[in-house]
């Protein structure tokens, strides 16, 4: 396992498993040796931009929480970021958000065309189950394993990922109100977020009280982290983000700013930051890592 946070810098404990997560990327698509050249340079061209890979360091820092090894965790990064790299190339897809920009660079859909990048979707989405079905440490606890499955399926699925995809579109145009922009928030983003730590809990023994703490923990920085989003998207310029400013007032998305307004966008994210720190006050092993990558989430300007 990598040294604890609190061993060294932030910065550094990011990087280094920023490193090991994509190292784990690189083996799995490379393995892959059967793939079309076209379809693998649009898979590989998806995963590897310039990536913020919250959603793996949440579970690296959730496996440190709760003493897991690096190595039982590296499936679990590698398929939630995998899920999260097609969601990406499908989003920005014409018939979606008509994306331009990703990552600082020309979308999945421009760099190749629009039918490669479906495909290279549908393929990054297959290979996820693919990887956690067939990593030799998840083998040895099939229990475990099948229920790491269950959570990015669902996470993924209709109640969630995609569901929410589909009820951000029907409502584009339209006045909500905050408790279906909520729902929109948790099941569009939240739910991969909080997958990807939940799926190591499955890895050890946890208490009624732990897990229950953990799960708030995992919906509230999930929900955290798209208002966030949506503040960026009002606060900052295409050169910073990476991807095209505005996008969501020219969609005529629903947004916390659209919605509440900015201000009180800003209180609701101090909030549900608040109740999202308060849940890790019952583990006695020291949650840094999860602290100091929430304090970056909320903070962050891309």
């Amino acid at each position: 396992m990598i040294a604890r946070h609190h061993d060294m810098p932030f910065e550094q404990w990011m990087d280094n498993y920023i490193q090991r997560v994509e190292k784990k990327l690189a083996k799995i698509l490379a393995d892959e040796n059967n793939t079309p050249t076209l379809l693998q340079e649009a898979m590989s061209y998806a995963v590897f931009g310039a990536g913020k890979r919250i959603r793996p360091l949440l579970s690296y820092a959730t496996g440190e929480l709760l003493g897991l090894k690096g190595n039982a965790i590296d499936a679990i990064a590698a398929s939630i970021e995998l899920v999260h790299a097609y969601s990406l190339v499908h989003d920005d897809l014409p018939a979606m958000d008509n994306d331009d920009l990703r990552r600082g660079r020309a979308t999945t859909h421009r760099e190749f065309d629009e039918a490669v990048a479906i495909l290279a979707g549908d393929a990054l989405q297959t290979l996820a189950f693919y990887c956690l079905t067939s990593d030799p440490e998840l083998c040895k606890q099939t229990q475990a394993q099948t229920k790491i499955i269950r959570w990015l399926a669902r996470a993924a699925g209709p109640s969630g990922m995609v569901g929410g995809q589909v009820l951000d579109i029907s409502v584009e145009g339209k006045q909500v109100s905050e408790t279906l922009l909520k729902d929109i928030h948790k099941r569009k983003t939240g739910e991969l977020i909080r997958a990807a730590i939940m799926m190591p809990s499955e890895l050890t023994k946890l208490n009624a009280q732990e897990k229950r703490s953990l799960d708030k923990f995992a919906q509230n920085i999930g929900l955290a982290f798209q208002i966030r989003d949506d503040l960026l998207e009002v606060e900052e310029d295409t050169a910073t983000l990476g991807k095209s400013a505005k996008s969501d007032k020219k969609q005529l998305k629903a947004t916390y700013p659209s919605t509440l307004g900015i201000e009180q966008a800003r209180q609701q994210l101090n909030e549900i930051y608040g109740l999202a720190m308060d849940a890790l006050q019952t583990f006695s092993n020291s949650p840094e890592g999860l602290i100091e990558l929430s304090e970056f989430i909320i903070s962050r300007k891309k």
